[in-house]
């Protein structure tokens, strides 16, 4: 391409940036009508989410500017199996943590994400997830005294 054509507006850009300038945009009016102390400092509580807001903003305009120019590179095609592969998983795992418990839900978040990284099958990632998840819930429960979703493999112990 040469220098003198003009690219069109990257409207996934225009979408990115819009959404940026929407999200820094509720942080501020959110953290602007949070309730709270006023002290005697002008830094606070609320100074913290207001600046991240205006950076948010700020790079919501200059995402919009780059758009605009169509300065940005020509993206791949993205295959989206591993997205509802990992979508998916984390789908099953807030619909069944309560009932089959922490250690099963999140093995089977851990298999169906490593389904979409394209890793091992189904029947050998599944209970290698639950193992690891089972490990981590007994420290976290047992070793740290937290409280994760119990199932009927955590009631085990």
């Amino acid at each position: 391409m040469s220098e003198n054509t003009s690219r069109r507006p990257d409207r996934a850009a225009l979408l990115i940036a819009l959404g940026l300038v929407v999200i820094g945009a509720v942080i501020a009016w959110s953290t602007y009508n949070a309730g709270g102390p006023r002290g005697y400092s002008p830094v606070g509580p609320k100074t913290v989410p207001f600046v991240i807001a205006s950076v948010l903003v700020i790079l919501g305009i200059f995402t919009a500017i780059a758009g605009m120019r169509g300065d940005f590179p020509e993206r791949e095609h993205h295959d989206p199996k591993p997205i509802l592969w990992i979508l998916g998983g984390l789908v099953i795992q807030m619909l069944s943590m309560k009932t089959v418990g922490f250690s099963i839900a999140t093995g089977l978040l851990f298999a169906l994400v490593a389904k979409g990284f394209g890793r091992g099958p189904l029947w050998m990632t599944i209970p290698i997830g639950i193992v690891f998840s089972f490990v981590i819930w007994f420290i976290f429960a047992k070793g740290l005294q937290l409280s994760l979703p119990a199932g009927p493999l955590e009631r085990l112990i």
